[in-house]
């Protein structure tokens, strides 16, 4: 990983120059044909949903077609878990360690967590509307406790935005994100917590609910958002990091102006007090 995103300013002075590298264009490939090869298994080569009634062996039930969101919609909210996560670990080293790394590592991964959150949202709006007749339901428990999630994020980027020294904002930002990780666990274990209050079923992953081709492509799309996830948190990171050494930079450079001025008036000054004296 350290590969990856460049050499951590804790450790050296070595900071990237540019956001690709072998490395990534690698990994950029090997993406792009992931989301191809998904995107033939997702909505040509996996069966829809459609299976003999338990109740009525003479009919058919299922979710036909709409089942393919699933395959957009489950690695969407795993990579959002994923990301908000690591905004949590990078905040925590905000904190402890008063890293700048840890503090872009954090930033990057918040934005795209808010991505594929919101992406999400949609899908299973999108989702909602064949499956249960509805595209939001307020009594849900899972869906609601996303939106917060996805909302408290949201919150946590507004706030970076806000002008501040670069360490009261990574540390305001980091207490931010925080508490709002406390939200993950809670959206993740909602469906099981209250079962009751929610359109969602339990995990058809880990009760084995889904076997075959639907598994096969299911897993396929964890895998290559993972890359995808992986690839935007990088080269998100190598431009925050480029961003910050430019304002950096920049404000040296204005000290050094500003001091040379200062030290012209000076000078003028005294040689207009010698003239005087003459």
């Amino acid at each position: 990983m350290t590969a990856l995103f460049g050499s951590r300013p804790d450790r050296s002075d070595t900071a990237p120059v540019h956001t690709g590298s072998r490395a990534t264009r690698v990994l950029g490939w090997m993406t792009l044909v992931g989301v191809g090869v998904l995107l033939l298994f997702a909505f040509v080569l996996s069966p829809e949903d459609a299976r003999v009634s338990p109740v009525d062996p003479g009919s058919v039930i299922g979710q036909s077609d709409a089942v393919r969101l699933m395959y957009i919609h489950v690695p969407s909210a795993i990579i959002a878990y994923v990301a908000f996560s690591i905004t949590a670990v990078g905040s925590v080293m905000v904190l402890w360690k008063r890293s700048r790394w840890w503090d872009h590592v954090a930033h990057a991964s918040a934005e795209i967590g808010v991505v594929f959150c919101g992406l999400t949202l949609v899908t299973g709006s999108i989702w909602g509307r064949p499956t249960w007749n509805t595209w939001w339901e307020w009594g849900d428990v899972r869906l609601v406790t996303t939106l917060i999630l996805f909302l408290m994020y949201l919150g946590y980027l507004a706030l970076r935005s806000v002008p501040a020294d670069p360490d009261v904002q990574a540390r305001r930002a980091a207490i931010v994100a925080l508490v709002a990780a406390i939200d993950i666990p809670i959206v993740n274990r909602s469906v099981e917590w209250w079962e009751n209050r929610t359109l969602h079923q339990q995990s058809t992953l880990t009760d084995l609910k889904i076997e075959d081709l639907t598994l096969f492509t299911l897993v396929l799309g964890f895998a290559v958002f993972g890359l995808l996830f992986a690839w935007l948190l990088v080269h998100r990171f190598r431009t925050a990091w480029l961003q910050g050494e430019v304002e950096r930079h920049g404000l040296s450079e204005a000290l050094v102006e500003r001091r040379a001025e200062a030290d012209a008036d000076v000078d003028a000054a005294v040689r207009i007090g010698g003239g005087d004296q003459r």
